[in-house]
């Protein structure tokens, strides 16, 4: 799935052991961001505002997952828990609408929930 090749520039770095996850969170944001952009396109967005939310939540922890994890920073257990608790909820969510971008959004939220827990326990 890889447009960026990340493992380039973590190779040999302490934030190596992390890559799965960070690969995970940056395909989820991306995911949420274009899944929130659909929801407020929708014909009913009032009935999707509480997944844009969710999203756009998502969105910044994993952004926050993301610095935290590429620095090797003592925070990422804390970070990636909250991060696996919002992706979940967002998930979710996003399992309760019928489109295909919230289908798409809800399997990436799932896996990048799987890899945060991964580096929380």
């Amino acid at each position: 799935m890889s447009a960026i090749e990340l493992g380039r520039y973590l190779e040999g770095t302490s934030a190596e052991q992390y890559h799965a996850c960070i690969e995970a969170c940056v395909e989820c944001l991306v995911s949420c961001e274009v899944c929130a952009e659909a929801c407020l396109s929708a014909a009913n967005v009032a009935s999707m505002l509480e997944c844009v939310r969710l999203c756009r939540d998502t969105t910044e922890l994993c952004v926050s997952a993301v610095i935290v994890l590429a620095r090797g920073s003592d925070r990422a257990r804390e970070i990636c828990r909250a991060c696996a608790e919002v992706c979940e909820r967002c998930a979710a969510e996003c399992e309760r609408h019928d489109m295909d971008t919230c289908r798409r959004c809800a399997e990436a939220c799932r896996r990048c929930a799987e890899e945060c827990r991964r580096i929380a326990a």
